[in-house]
């Protein structure tokens, strides 16, 4: 059974993934955020809390295609 918190920080992540895909990093970043104060440990947010922060410093080019490019290993 899924809880009304578990609810929400998928809610959270939906949104910021729908943003995040938009080029709207400041907002998507905002939305995981949220769903990280649920749910502190949420491996999907916190990833994408992290990419958000990159490009948000250094935007991807204008023909990006969503995908992200690991640049370390």
């Amino acid at each position: 059974m899924i809880t009304e918190e578990m609810k929400q920080v998928v809610n959270f992540y939906n949104q910021g993934l729908e943003l995040y895909k938009d080029r709207e990093f400041q907002k998507a970043l905002k939305l995981f955020q949220e769903a990280l104060k649920i749910k502190p440990n949420d491996t999907p947010s916190k990833l994408y809390e992290t990419r958000c922060l990159e490009f948000i410093k250094n935007p991807p080019p204008m023909d990006w295609d969503g995908v992200y490019v690991m640049k370390t290993k």
